[in-house]
């Protein structure tokens, strides 16, 4: 029962959130210009939206829990998330980037929800494909900027997305491993969300 309550609870507040934590609604308005505050925002933001915190800490989860070696699959999201960033901001456009990014959160709960095991390759894949819609909004909102501002900003989100990834190894390795109920919960509250999201883009 608490289980169920849980999972109510969690369902609940992802409804409550407004949608721009949840998805990228187009650039920043250019207000990241230098490139330490580039840097910074950048580097915040993974851990401030609930669509990146949740997709990136379920990638380290899972390859925490059925990917060996466990850092191939979160090594390609960070490599697809800056070659999607670069190809936003170079004004490439790139359809289905909010509804990819809200099946990956779907997804990747899943995986995380029934600890799915593939080869290491097809993982890393698996990552890089989501990754590359991920880093695709990030350039989108780097249209307004320029120079030293868009070398902060990537830096920054690479180094975000891989604090986020080995956070979600250790937590992978020293609490899920031990206690499994809490992977299925935990994936079972990533994919609720990637749900919620899809449908309010439906």
């Amino acid at each position: 029962m608490k289980i169920k309550q849980l999972i109510i609870s969690a369902t609940a507040a992802a409804w409550a959130l407004p949608l721009p934590v949840l998805a990228h609604t187009g650039t920043d308005g250019g207000g990241h210009h230098g490139l330490l505050d580039s840097f910074a925002h950048a580097f915040t933001h993974p851990f401030t939206g609930a669509d990146h915190l949740a997709a990136m800490l379920a990638v380290g989860v899972w390859s925490a829990l059925t990917v060996t070696p466990a850092w191939r699959a979160p090594a390609a999201f960070v490599a697809l998330l800056v070659a999607g960033a670069l190809a936003g901001f170079a004004g490439l456009w790139i359809p289905g980037v909010e509804p990819m990014i809200a099946a990956s959160v779907l997804v990747l709960g899943l995986l995380v929800a029934v600890q799915k095991q593939m080869p290491w390759a097809v993982a890393a894949a698996l990552a890089g494909v989501f990754a590359f819609f991920h880093g695709a909004a990030h350039g989108r909102e780097l249209s307004a900027s320029s120079g030293e501002a868009v070398i902060g900003a990537l830096v920054g989100v690479a180094l975000g997305s891989g604090a986020l990834h080995i956070a979600g190894i250790v937590l992978g390795r020293a609490v899920m491993q031990r206690h499994q109920w809490l992977a299925t919960l935990g994936g079972g509250a990533t994919a609720l969300l990637g749900a919620f999201m899809l449908a309010r883009l439906a």
